[in-house]
């Protein structure tokens, strides 16, 4: 091992978050791609009545933060030039006010 070699305890904990990312990303598009939350989800959470007529908004806004938690965690994994990691830091940024604005912005 030399110093340049990346820690393994690092390497491991972004593989994680960029599983986890990848986790949020599909089941807020399955949410909001279908209009239902899973019945595990329904039951952990306790949703209300008023919560649970929410589908197409939390499932878009979980869709959105986890895009740009997995855009963030790109440059850490792979090799990328400074200005392609500025561009997807940025990317991330505008994800991540997107989500945001799709949460706030879409009521019924």
């Amino acid at each position: 091992m030399t110093i340049d070699d990346p820690d393994p305890v690092w390497v491991a904990l972004r593989t994680v978050s960029v599983l986890l990312s990848l986790v949020v990303v599909v089941l807020g598009v399955r949410v909001a791609v279908t209009r239902r939350f899973p019945t595990v989800w329904v039951r952990v959470a306790r949703l209300t009545e008023s919560q649970r007529s929410e589908p197409l908004r939390r499932g878009g806004f979980l869709a959105l933060l986890g895009a740009s938690l997995l855009v963030q965690q790109v440059p850490l994994l792979a090799p990328v030039p400074v200005v392609a990691g500025r561009a997807l830091f940025a990317l991330a940024l505008l994800l991540l006010m997107g989500a945001m604005g799709w949460f706030v912005l879409l009521r019924r």
